[in-house]
């Protein structure tokens, strides 16, 4: 299928991060991923052409030209799918949004920021270096820190826990509602809606 390049302005890109494969599919790191098919699912989207080294859809979220991006690169060299996908749709960066996992992050908590640095996240860090910006938002998906002296590259790469998964399902309904609002109003309200919910959750955990 040929590649049909997207409507300027009006196309939104939210790119989920993680790594290729069925054997990642569960991993604590591909919860990128994981938000990003659920929100494919919640709105009927599906992932069915490859372009840019990603697993692409498209279609309409809140009234917005949308691009859902899963890149195929592996983790570490996210930004060599994003990049491109950014220039060949002409998003600005104001309407990129990365999702991806944050270990200083206790599990059942999301982050929305306008812009930022990769807080030390290799997927992150690789975009900002292709993007040469890292002026655009984010959703910080919290996973919690390993256990005892555990690798933290050992603990991400493990799958959620049994007594987890009832979290992460709630969580990914969140990331789906926080997206559509991003989308629909904006990163501010977004920010103010969800992480302040975050802060809640917490206290009551």
């Amino acid at each position: 299928m040929g590649e049909t390049r997207g409507s300027g302005s009006e196309t939104y890109l939210i790119v989920g991060l993680g790594n290729p494969g069925v054997r990642y599919a569960r991993n604590r790191h591909n919860v990128g991923f994981q938000c990003l098919h659920r929100l494919a699912a919640a709105h009927g989207l599906a992932f069915s052409r490859r372009q840019k080294r990603a697993r692409v859809a498209s279609g309409t979220l809140a009234g917005r030209r949308v691009v859902l991006a899963l890149p195929q690169t592996f983790m570490n060299e996210s930004g060599r799918s994003v990049a491109p996908l950014v220039h060949f749709y002409k998003a600005g960066l104001e309407r990129l949004l990365v999702v991806y996992d944050d270990l200083d992050l206790p599990l059942g908590v999301i982050r929305l920021r306008a812009e930022g640095g990769s807080g030390g996240h290799k997927g992150m860090r690789s975009i900002i270096q292709h993007l040469g910006s890292q002026g655009f938002p984010r959703l910080r998906v919290g996973i919690g820190r390993p256990p005892g002296r555990m690798d933290p590259a050992d603990y991400v790469l493990q799958d959620f826990s049994a007594e987890e998964e009832p979290i992460v399902e709630e969580v990914l309904e969140r990331t789906v509602a926080a997206i559509e609002t991003w989308l629909a109003e904006g990163i501010e309200r977004a920010m103010a809606r969800y992480n302040q919910k975050n802060a809640e959750a917490a206290e009551e955990r």
